[in-house]
């Protein structure tokens, strides 16, 4: 077995049932997703499109590719049906252009929408109240063929683990507040994407059932 698998079944046996793990393949080769896949693991996380297309094209036909970076409103149309879930949808401008190009396509594209909470500026995402407006404004029932099936976030990049907890409590609360207002009549809204390498354990205990992992069972990005 492999350096890349034992960290696999290593952290797959530390994360409690019903928590999705998404292995953040971005920067690393086809061989090591292929180790991964050998051991078992079906969900992968993209962040650049064109990688993602290539990786796709060269790997089993049942992995779930999840993109979780920035998305380019020009690399839109390139990324429809090819992914399993669009967990980085972090503007209403780049969601309706989701929902048309898939409408095009002849496909659903499931997503999840990103809120920012994070200190950091250069992170993207609905703010908590853009969010809330979205959702009281029932943007969501124009969409055509995307289907918005939770949300994710991201905490500070920080050392202060209060921070981090404060940060994931908060995201926690946006996702309650919107999957338990029965006036909204949403239906399969239950995913609740946070937590990274160093952190989801912080976020399974705030509520995350699904958490994005790269380098603890990669190593390093091979850029």
């Amino acid at each position: 077995m492999t350096e890349i698998q034992d960290n696999l079944l290593r952290i797959k046996s530390q994360i409690p049932s019903g928590v999705s793990l998404v292995a953040v393949s971005k920067f690393h080769p086809v061989e090591a997703i292929r180790q991964c896949y050998d051991a078992g693991q079906r969900i992968f996380g993209e962040s650049r499109v064109q990688e993602l297309v290539q990786k796709e094209r060269l790997l089993p036909n049942d992995i779930n590719w999840h993109f979780i970076g920035h998305l380019q409103t020009n690399k839109v149309r390139q990324l429809i049906g090819k992914t399993a879930l669009i967990e980085s949808v972090d503007s209403e401008r780049l969601l309706r252009l989701i929902d048309s190009e898939s409408e095009k396509a002849g496909v659903v594209s499931r997503v999840l929408l990103q809120v920012h909470v994070a200190q950091e500026e250069t992170k993207f995402g609905f703010y908590p109240e853009e969010l809330y407006d979205f959702f009281r404004n029932r943007g969501f029932e124009s969409l055509k063929a995307t289907h918005i099936c939770g949300i994710m976030g991201m905490a500070s990049n920080t050392d202060n683990l209060d921070r981090v907890r404060e940060d994931f409590r908060k995201i926690s609360e946006i996702f309650r507040t919107v999957s338990n207002d029965e006036s909204l009549g949403l239906r399969d809204f239950d995913i609740l994407s946070m937590g990274m390498s160093g952190d989801w354990n912080i976020a399974v205990e705030e509520g995350s059932d699904m958490v994005r992992i790269g380098s603890a069972i990669f190593g390093e990005r091979q850029y």
